[in-house]
């Protein structure tokens, strides 16, 4: 047979068939029941139109501080190729009644136009959920060959989860979505519109507590997530919560399959042990169960530091198995995984002085605190290697009445932490300022000195007063709102002031 013969006749695969376009102008105004005004095609979806690309579809969406609408001729200026609308513009477009009601009608159209082998993983918890779902997306895109998709950033909302649903190629492996919540009933309807085959609760703490009456609540809250588990379908909860009874009753309720992970007896992907791996990270022996094909031990690297990414990697390679990945490209994923911005990336900048080796280390946790979150934080601090260990703390936000007892309870991991130098920052630090023997204005007379400031920019001031010098480890922590990120990237510009003389 020639070399043309053979072409001619390679095998066909089903997915030859599937267009190679994200949407169609057809298949936008098919799905939200829409009015086309032109034919085209799209290769992305935005809302947001300083994120538009060329060749994206621009939704119009109204909020409550803006109206889409008055950025559709910037959108299509940046490359647009067509846009959801709810009047006529000159521009290709899909005329629809409602853009977010089609935005969710989009998202379900992406889900309901995958192959019946893909398998779709939702995640949640109350800490971890986006590394979870980075790990897991890194793990099946390298084991599927690009055929994996994620929600990107935080998308984790009522317009994000829908939106990166619509961004979901037809020829999509494997589907990764984060689901987040802030209050009871909010999970129930986004895991509806994704549907997944395997649902993940990372872990339960007082995130958010202030909409809540409790813990249980939050529990309660979390296991919504299984309400929209495909039949069949498997669930993986925290072997090692107190709340694995509560979590293990609601995925009952809707799961084929429940999967628990951690260090507990009764987990069924279990850690069997963990050592220092060279040059940092951990390498984990696991026990994968009887679940699946295969089962046995399982030893594998964990690039990022902490306990909490150990325990998050047995959730990793028990939603890799799930959905019959590969549990090899799973684990070099886990040994390259870098950290992730706001949520551990850690940043080597220049510094003079210290233990003259003209490096700090800057770990960026800037994205988010609630005390589960900064307690672990803390311990893998204490666990760096490094001269003088400095921590910038901001406020955990949404803790409700009990604020001023969680933020005090954090003076705990702070000393077991072994940190020269705390700057905390936020009205609500207080509390832990007083725990720490420090009230405000006063001296204290400890190894330990304390700083006590209102915003990001006094926490700037502060760090230019201490110096950063070499074998310096800085950690900055806090809620999102605090804005702690600004002071990550100005330790990191370069244009760090040197120290007061």
């Amino acid at each position: 047979m020639t070399a043309a013969a053979a072409l001619i006749d390679w095998p066909l695969e089903a997915e030859d068939d599937t267009p190679l376009a994200l949407w169609t102008a057809q298949e936008i105004a098919a799905a939200t029941g829409g009015k086309a005004s032109v034919a085209f095609a799209v290769g992305g979806v935005a809302f947001d139109s300083r994120e538009v690309m060329e060749g994206d579809l621009f939704l119009a969406l109204r909020g409550e501080s803006a109206d889409g609408h008055r950025f559709v001729t910037g959108a299509f200026g940046k490359g647009a190729a067509a846009a959801v609308v709810e009047h006529s513009v000159l521009h290709p477009h899909v005329l629809v009644d409602d853009t977010t009601a089609a935005l969710d009608a989009l998202g379900r159209a992406a889900r309901a136009r995958l192959a019946p082998e893909a398998r779709v993983i939702g995640v949640t918890g109350s800490a971890g959920k986006t590394s979870v779902k980075e790990a897991l997306f890194a793990a099946l895109d390298r084991g599927s060959r690009g055929r994996a998709h994620r929600s990107v950033k935080s998308y984790n909302n009522h317009v994000g989860v829908p939106l990166s649903l619509a961004r979901m190629p037809a020829r999509t492996q494997f589907g990764v979505f984060e689901m987040g919540m802030n209050h009871a009933g909010e999970l129930s309807a986004l895991t509806q519109l994704v549907r997944p085959h395997v649902a993940i609760v990372t872990t339960i703490a007082p995130a958010h507590i202030g909409h809540f009456s409790g813990e249980e609540a939050i529990a309660d809250a979390k296991g919504e997530i299984f309400e929209g588990l495909e039949p069949g379908g498997i669930a993986i909860i925290p072997a090692d919560s107190p709340h694995y009874e509560r979590l293990r009753a609601k995925a009952a309720q809707h799961a084929g399959v429940i999967i628990a992970f951690g260090r507990a007896a009764h987990a069924d992907v279990r850690l069997l042990d963990v050592v220092p791996a060279p040059g940092g990270g951990s390498l984990v022996t696991a026990d994968l169960g009887g679940f699946g094909e295969g089962g046995g031990k399982l030893c594998y690297t964990v690039a990022q530091p902490g306990d909490h990414w150990v325990i998050n990697s047995l959730a990793v390679m028990a939603a890799v198995r799930a959905v019959g990945g590969d549990l090899g490209a799973a684990g070099l994923a886990l040994a390259e995984m870098a950290g992730l911005a706001g949520r551990g990336a850690r940043h080597v900048v220049a510094a003079d002085g210290g233990d003259g080796s003209g490096t700090a280390l800057v770990i960026d946790e800037s994205y988010n605190a609630n005390p589960a979150s900064m307690a672990v934080t803390l311990a893998g601090l204490g666990a760096t290697p490094a001269a003088r260990r400095i921590a910038v703390l901001g406020a955990m936000r949404e803790l409700g009445a009990d604020e001023d007892r969680y933020h005090a309870e954090l003076a705990g991991p702070v000393l077991a932490a072994g940190i020269a130098h705390a700057v905390l920052v936020g009205p609500e630090m207080a509390a832990l300022a007083a725990a720490l023997g420090k009230s405000e204005g006063a001296a204290l007379a400890a190894p330990l000195q304390v700083d006590h400031v209102q915003t990001s920019a006094e926490a700037a001031d502060v760090l230019a007063r201490i110096g950063i010098a070499g074998g310096d480890a800085i950690l900055v922590k806090g809620s999102n709102s605090v804005g702690l990120g600004a002071l990550v990237d100005l330790l990191g510009s370069g244009r760090w002031p040197d120290k007061e003389r």
